[in-house]
């Protein structure tokens, strides 16, 4: 039994043993077929256990391979496991082949994509995270004097700013203890303090940075450069100074008003400027630059990194025709006339005959260095604010009628101090008897009943159209910021006294500019310029060629002109209202002006406008003092400013007298004129011991001046007078003037 069961070699036994088990081995077959993909893990191992004989296989005839050689294994069972998947050496070999050949091609379409596709891109961001940009501001262009002075100049600055990551995360070794520490933000603080000369405490608040600008602290603006070199020595890495300027105004507050000023950020044309600064800002303000840098973690400038610069643009430099020396004097005048008065404020405006600007002087002003300091009046008064030009219009009423050819200057009227007119009573500035005198008196003692029976009889048409022709209505033509147009009517829409108040100065209000352009176009010989203010803008090369005058207008004839100027001297004369104006040795042709004002607390304007000298005129002053104490007449109280500022004006230009003798026109109907023009004829003045019948009225000029009229001028542009009483805007001093003669009546 125990040779039977010998070894497993036997084919005998093999054979005998075969019909039981065919049916085993066949299903064992078709289970070792089932169970390949597992078998295939250890398909190797069991293949060399059978090449040895000790397998499973070789021990069992019916499955091993005996089995087979002699065909009586019978079945799929009998034979070795097939070889499938990754057992095969080569499929494994082949399969790791591709998956590296895919890892690979990813990795080169990575790298393609890196360096080529993308490879601007990816460079420009890296290049970004490591670098910043620096602002470089433009330098604004310089505003000039006419002569070149500096009026408004930038001055080079620093804004020193600080990365507050980069403070909190400083790290330095002491020299001394060679031990590291981190001084964060306190540390840097009271480093940094001295230097700045800021307390340590604030400065550590700033150095912290905030969440919403945790990168970003701005530590000084505009400090000298001395300055930031001193901060640069102190090693504390993450600070910046970044280019920046200053606007400084070495004319200070004299010419201030004019000049304007900037806003923090350096410009004026956001509204936070105001003047010349904003008016000419895309002149002035140049292009601002950036530098890009590149910047180690701890922000420190890489060497040798980028490094890459667009410069700024400059602005253009503006010359203007203001003369520096001349409007600091006249500042100085009329301020100390203001203070003099305790007026409200003071206006000076000096012209050349062509209209162009000197000097526009104001007080109070304000000091460019601090315009928001309490008191400050940043506005420009002489061309925004309004009120009555009184009876410096009178120039333009009798001019009319000079020109239109109704009177001539000695035409002769008899004047009394009042006149009834759309039911309403006008009077003179003050009581007097009945007067004789010639449309050259009725100027010169500044009637406004005489101006009333001298022009009244032309059509208010055409006294709105020679007003206008003069300037009034409309602006100067500057363009200065704010400026008004001042107030005036057509004539069509002129109600009740209005038709003859206008005549005299009255319901109609113009600025300093416009009242002293009306005295400039008689100076031109009756040919008006518009003001002007720039006289040249910079090329882009910086050469500077200054602009052509406005065209100028006629508007009465040159012999008008002459005829008016000469009438105007007797202003200044002993008998007119205003010899505190006059000049020894130099003709002076001029107008008194009282007047009501509007703007401001009311009370009254108190001016005198004139040019000099009046055979050969050059300049024209004009003078207003609002709301004056202890007197408001035109001649007192302006009359000496003018005469300050002219004097300076022909002095300082060389302007000599020219000699001539000229013989004024009488004032009074019969004077004698000439060498003693300035005595009258007793003969033809009438008794003033014995005035007309009239009713008693008050002789104080504070309130027969402006008696209980109310003149308001309305917000669409006219100004209405009111009912009753007296109109007087005359600014006689001398006590002499107005009623009609034959010839005036209208």
């Amino acid at each position: 039994m125990d040779r039977t069961r010998g070894p497993r070699r036997d084919g005998a036994t093999a054979v005998s043993e075969g019909g039981k088990k065919r049916s085993t081995a066949a299903r064992a077959g078709r289970v070792g077929e089932s169970e390949r993909p597992r078998a295939s893990a250890y398909a190797t191992s069991r293949d060399r256990s059978d090449r040895d004989g000790r397998g499973p296989a070789r021990r069992a005839g019916g499955a091993g391979g005996a089995g087979r050689r002699d065909g009586s294994g019978g079945g799929r069972g009998g034979g070795r496991p097939l070889r499938v998947g990754l057992a095969n050496p080569r499929r494994r070999v082949r399969a790791m082949f591709l998956v590296a050949c895919f890892v690979f091609t990813v990795f080169a379409a990575q790298l393609v994509r890196l360096q080529g596709i993308e490879a601007g891109a990816l460079s420009e961001r890296a290049t970004l995270s490591r670098t910043r940009e620096f602002p470089i501001a433009a330098q604004r262009g310089s505003i000039l004097d006419r002569s070149g002075t500096p009026l408004a100049v930038d001055e080079e600055r620093r804004d020193i700013v600080a990365d507050p990551e980069i403070i909190a995360g400083w790290t330095r070794t002491d020299r001394r203890t060679k031990k590291t520490e981190k001084p964060g933000a306190r540390g840097a603080a009271r480093i940094l303090a001295p230097a700045l000369d800021m307390p340590v405490g604030e400065l550590e608040t700033l150095l912290r940075g905030t969440p919403a600008s945790p990168k970003y602290a701005r530590l000084a603006v505009a400090v000298k450069p001395e300055t930031w070199r001193a901060v640069e020595k102190l090693d504390v890495p993450g600070l910046a100074g970044v280019k920046a300027s200053r606007r400084t105004y070495p004319a200070g507050p004299a010419a201030a008003p004019i000049v304007g000023f900037v806003g923090p950020d350096g410009r004026a044309a956001d509204g936070t400027g105001s003047g010349l600064e904003y008016l000419l800002d895309d002149q002035l303000a140049g292009k601002p630059g950036k530098t890009i840098r590149e910047v180690s973690a701890d922000g420190r400038i890489i060497p040798m990194g980028v490094d890459d610069t667009s410069p700024a643009t400059p602005g253009r430099a503006v010359r203007l025709t203001l003369d520096n020396d001349l409007n600091w004097y006249a500042h100085q005048a009329i301020e100390a006339k203001v203070k003099e008065t305790k007026a409200e404020s003071g206006m000076a405006v000096v012209m050349d005959r062509k209209g162009r600007l000197l000097a526009v002087a104001q007080s109070p002003g304000f000091d460019p260095a601090k315009p928001g300091a309490t008191g400050s009046v940043t506005s420009s008064l002489p061309f925004q604010e309004v009120f009555e030009p009184g009876s410096t219009a009178k120039v333009m009423s009798i001019g009319t009628a000079l020109e239109e050819g109704v009177h001539t200057p000695t035409s002769p009227f008899t004047v009394d101090d009042k006149i009834e007119r759309a039911s309403t009573t006008l009077n003179d500035s003050h009581e007097h008897p009945v007067e004789r005198l010639t449309l050259a008196g009725i100027l010169a003692q500044s009637s406004n009943v005489g101006t009333i029976l001298a022009t009244e009889q032309i059509a208010p048409a055409t006294i709105e159209k020679y007003y206008r022709a003069f300037g009034v209505g409309a602006p100067s033509g500057v363009g200065f910021p704010g400026e008004s147009r001042g107030i005036f009517a057509p004539s069509e829409e002129w109600e009740h006294q209005q038709r003859w108040t206008i005549l005299y100065g009255q319901s109609v209000a113009t600025t300093a500019i416009q009242a002293t352009g009306v005295f400039q176009t008689i100076a031109n010989q009756g040919v008006r310029v518009p003001p002007t203010l720039v006289d040249a803008v910079a090329a882009d090369d910086g050469t500077l060629t200054p602009k052509a005058l406005p065209e100028g207008r006629r508007v009465v004839s040159e012999k008008t002109a002459a005829e008016m100027t000469l009438m105007l001297e007797s202003v200044v004369g002993e008998n007119g209202t205003a010899a505190q104006a006059g000049i020894t040795g130099v003709p002076v042709a001029g107008k008194t002006g009282t007047a009501n004002r509007y703007s401001g607390t009311g009370g009254m304007m108190a001016s005198f406008v004139g040019f000099a000298p009046a055979d050969k005129p050059q300049f024209v002053v004009g003078v207003f003092v609002a709301n004056p104490k202890g007197g408001h007449y035109g001649g007192s109280v302006a009359g000496p400013v003018f005469q300050k500022v002219m004097s300076y004006a022909l002095e300082k230009y060389g302007v000599a007298p020219t000699g001539e003798k000229r013989t004024p026109y009488p004032l009074y109907v019969g004077q004698k004129t000439g060498p003693s023009a300035g005595q009258v004829d007793p003969g033809s003045i009438p008794d003033r011991g014995a005035p007309t019948a009239r009713s008693p009225r008050s002789s104080s000029p504070s309130s027969s001046s402006t008696s209980t009229r109310s003149t308001t001028p309305s917000s669409s542009s006219s100004a209405s007078s009111s009912s009753s009483s007296s109109a007087s805007e005359s600014d006689a001093e001398s006590g002499v003037d107005d009623s009609s003669t034959t010839t005036g009546n209208g």
